[in-house]
């Protein structure tokens, strides 16, 4: 295998790991500066230059985009994955991780524990924001924050409002999120390649620092994850759409609270907690993955006219509801059923014989037309005070 590892710095230990890794077990591999690409276009022929030469081919990328060339390194990737070349990780997934208020916008329709997160501009929502997420002490965030950067703890509610004005004076972008105390200075690692977790390290945050990073002086222990923090990170990376993810997470008192998916995730720390050859499976899998590529089902099926890929709602009392997939009648309308979601179980390519229910969501591909007379109308929701009821008020008082 041809591998580039896009990154800025060779010397860095995460880059030095994965090159290392890949030389041991025979592969060739270039660590290639993301900055010194550059982007051609032309109709039907995609391609890309480095150092003012046409890039030789390689069969696999592996992307370490830092949060300071996003927009830049996402494009390259891009370029990368129009020709056709695998990616460790997709433009798509890099971009959805490394925005704070998206990837948490993506997150938090699945079922998956996330602390409770608000965004506001306004700065008379600030208050009943806070109190919204619990209330003081609350966290804050930068929406592009790294490495603990940008992340603050506020005792008391006029603390968070004075650090959140100051924060958007200067054009900042700002999360409030809940503080998990029984968590207070220590979150869980999980390095998910694929579908599995290889390795996890417990950070602990060191005197009266609340940020347990390594990158802070946060002390790493090895730690053995349960069946229900390693599904947790499993599904979190997949539903941001990377294939290699550091997964973050807090130990809350309900189980696992998800505080973010890190598509470039340094190995130093966990590596050296873990004793185990992190960078060893990353290639590994890449390995496995050139002869047979995983593809993105919307971007490739889509473009047949009149066919697509869209996602279906067993809603309850539904005519489907008790019947098979076979006896659905979806395949006699050149529709296929590619997966069945079920709660927080994903079933591939299920079988005809597969039971529908009611919640079911399944994911398919077929005509267009058939698929959306199969769409019932959207019933408008009924919202319920999370707090407390609202008197009863004149109209104009509750505009």
């Amino acid at each position: 295998m041809k591998l580039a590892i896009l990154s800025r710095s060779s010397q860095c230990y995460s880059t030095r790991r994965l090159r290392e890794a890949a030389l041991t077990r025979g592969h060739k591999v270039r660590v290639l500066d993301t900055l010194k690409f550059s982007i051609d276009l032309q109709k039907g022929e995609p391609d890309l230059f480095f150092r003012s030469k046409r890039l030789s081919d390689y069969d696999a990328v592996l992307p370490r985009i830092g949060a300071s060339i996003t927009y830049f390194g996402t494009a390259v990737v891009r370029q990368f994955e129009q020709m056709d070349v695998f990616t460790a990780n997709g433009s798509i997934g890099i971009s959805n991780s490394r925005d704070k208020l998206r990837s948490m916008q993506i997150l938090a329709r699945h079922h998956i524990g996330i602390p409770a997160t608000t965004f506001v501009k306004d700065r008379r929502d600030v208050l009943p924001a806070i109190e919204r997420v619990g209330g003081a002490p609350v966290i804050i965030k930068l929406l592009e924050g790294t490495q603990g950067v940008g992340v603050i703890l506020a005792e008391t509610e006029k603390t968070a409002e004075s650090i959140i004005e100051t924060l958007q004076s200067t054009r900042q972008n700002v999360l409030l999120q809940k503080f998990v105390a029984e968590s207070k200075g220590r979150d869980v690692r999980a390095l998910v390649v694929g579908d599995q977790v290889v390795a996890a390290m417990r950070r602990v945050a060191q005197g009266s620092e609340f940020r347990s990073n390594v990158h802070r002086g946060g002390r790493t222990e090895l730690v053995e994850l349960d069946d229900t923090y390693r599904e947790t990170a499993v599904r979190a990376a997949q539903i941001m759409g990377l294939r290699v993810a550091g997964v973050d997470m807090l130990e809350g008192a309900d189980g696992p609270q998800l505080m973010e998916v890190n598509s470039s995730p340094g190995l130093e720390g966990i590596e050296t907690a873990t004793k185990l050859d992190v960078a060893g499976a990353i290639v590994d899998y890449i390995a496995a993955q050139v002869d047979f590529p995983e593809l993105d089902v919307r971007q490739r099926l889509t473009v047949s006219r009149g066919y697509g890929v869209t996602e279906l709602h067993i809603p309850e009392g539904s005519e489907y509801v008790g019947r098979t997939i076979l006896e659905s009648g979806l395949r006699e309308r050149d529709v296929n059923v590619l997966t069945l979601n079920r709660g927080t179980t994903v079933i591939p390519n299920p079988k005809p014989s597969r039971d529908l229910q009611a919640g079911d969501r399944l994911l398919c591909f077929g005509r267009l037309e058939s698929m959306r007379d199969l769409v019932p109308a959207r019933a408008r929701r009924a919202r319920r005070p999370k707090i407390k009821k609202l008197a009863a008020q004149p109209a104009t008082e509750l505009l």
